[in-house]
């Protein structure tokens, strides 16, 4: 493997600090994780990346409706998507906040001067609709009826004189990185979407807001009576994590370019159009990919605080886990589709799945081999696996090792490459049912009665199950996986085990009523 394939960059867009995280954010840090996850198993050097975007006219007009500095109030805010982060239990590499002027600042202005330097900011006037919402200049087919179609409210109009960037002058290479696969982008329907924007024709882009409007931001070199533009400012963050613009750059020199950047569909263009526009004025390589997902909708309902329906993924947490919001976003919400969410459907699936299904699979188990054997459990040979096949209707039988090896893992590997992450969350479920077959098949609480030596090829396997379930849940529910793996004396980072030596496990998913 070289260098190159040996390493993993993968991120979150950086999340707005005007309110606290809801369960949209969370879902986009669990996905996120579960790749990183996924690929740290694989044996990659991962660098993994969130954070918070902290500028702009959104957030100082939020913190001043609440009458806190803006300082204050972003501190506190950031503050909790990095207890979010933590609560999560993802597996970051580093938390990047664009108010951080040692660390973050350096690299937007290295950024823009190069940008600068290559011919591609000019000064201009311009007149045009502006939502604060989206932080951006639309246009009025970006409206329906008058409004904003992601945040409802309709645009400013806005003239001022500010800086552009040539982003006419970049389509016809993105497009073409597109097509050819260089930049994929996750789902098809994305990918379309972002070429028939092209298409229509690129129109340079205002990248700076006068100062005296906007006064919360980094202001542009040489010309500080303007302030960089919220999403300039912002996408840099990918860089500037790695050390882009200060004096170490190894980092950078590592990991760029991003193996995959994950993003809610409504900020695609920036991140499909205008992140890779940016790069290639500044000679830099494109994103490997971009994985887009839609949004999480609430009993059928956009999430709004008017509605007073966002959910708290804290609450959620608290009350269950955080490997239980962890398998209900990745198991029933599709990436490539909106999803919905509602404590009722939330419940179903945690007692179906994880109390019933991989908590009780686990406990019978175990429970079994430290009973029958005091938890000690030799591997057999592989006859001695083949005697005891899983027999299914109409197929041909093999050893469970067999089924897990030869079946079970491919089509999880191709899942997971196709990010098709719920379906592979549900085919790692599927091999619980596996599991339960087996027990009902060969009734090991009835035949260590009558062959003990069976009974432990038998158990055997069934720990084998476990241990690659443990592995094939590990991207997805960290601790549950490791407190299976700790029960068999299985490691995380080697996936081999011969014999088991099996210690009590607690109740993983207790039932909810």
């Amino acid at each position: 493997m070289d260098d190159a394939k040996s390493r993993f960059y993968i991120s979150t867009p950086i999340y707005y600090v005007n309110a606290s995280p809801h369960i949209g954010h969370a879902y986009t840090s669990v996905l996120a994780d579960s790749l990183a996850r996924y690929n740290y198993l694989s044996g990659k050097e991962i660098f993994f990346l969130t954070g918070t975007d902290e500028h702009g006219a959104k957030v100082s007009r939020a913190a001043d409706a609440k009458n806190i500095p803006v300082k204050d109030f972003v501190d506190e805010n950031s503050e909790r998507f990095r207890a979010l982060a933590t609560a999560l239990n993802l597996s970051l590499n580093d938390f990047i906040r664009t108010s951080d002027e040692k660390k973050h600042w350096p690299g937007v202005e290295k950024l823009w001067q190069t940008l600068a330097n290559n011919g591609d900011i000019y000064k201009s006037t311009y007149k045009g609709l502006y939502c604060v919402g989206c932080e951006a200049f639309i246009t009025e087919k970006d409206l329906v009826d008058g409004k904003c179609v992601y945040h409802g409210k309709e645009p400013e109009i806005i003239e001022e004189e500010n800086y552009f960037f040539r982003l006419s002058k970049y389509g016809d290479k993105i497009k073409d990185a597109i097509e050819k696969g260089e930049m994929k982008i996750f789902p098809d329907s994305r990918k379309n979407e972002v070429l028939s924007f092209i298409n229509d024709g690129l129109s340079d882009i205002s990248v700076s807001r006068p100062a005296r409007d906007v006064k919360w931001g980094i202001p542009v070199p040489a010309d500080p009576s303007q302030i960089i533009y919220v999403w300039l400012d912002a996408l840099a963050n990918y860089i500037s994590a790695l050390g882009f613009g200060r004096g170490d750059d190894s980092l950078f020199q590592k990991f760029w370019p991003v193996n995959l950047h994950v993003l809610a569909k409504d900020i695609l263009r920036f991140h499909a159009v205008i992140w890779p526009a940016v790069l290639l004025s500044a000679e830099m390589p494109l994103p490997k990919a971009l994985l887009v997902h839609g949004f999480i909708n609430v009993s059928g309902k956009k999430m709004s605080k008017s509605i007073g329906n966002v959910v708290d993924p804290f609450d959620l947490i608290s009350r269950y886990s955080a490997d239980s919001l962890r398998h209900y976003l990745l198991r029933e919400i599709s990436p490539f589709e909106d999803g919905d969410f509602t404590e009722e459907k939330f419940k179903i699936s945690y007692n179906a799945n994880l109390a019933n299904g991989l908590g009780n699979c686990v406990s019978r188990i175990v429970k079994m081999a430290l009973s029958y054997f005091e938890g000690k459990v030799i591997k057999p040979d592989e006859a001695s696996l083949s005697a005891v096949p899983l027999k299914e209707k109409g197929e041909e039988t093999f050893s469970l090792p067999y089924i897990f090896e030869h079946q079970v893992w491919p089509e999880y590997e191709k899942l997971m490459s196709d990010m098709k992450i719920n379906e592979a969350v549900e085919h790692a479920g599927s091999a619980v049912s596996l599991l339960d077959n087996y027990i009902q098949q060969y009734e090991p609480f009835k035949l260590i009665k009558t062959d003990p030596q069976k009974t432990s090829v038998v158990l055997w396997s069934l720990l084998d199950g476990i241990a690659n379930i443990s592995w094939l849940i590990y991207p997805f529910m960290p601790e549950t996986a490791e407190k299976i793996m700790k029960s068999l004396g299985v490691l995380a980072s080697k996936k081999s085990w011969q014999d088991f030596s099996v210690t009590p496990v607690e109740n993983l998913f207790p039932k909810k009523l």
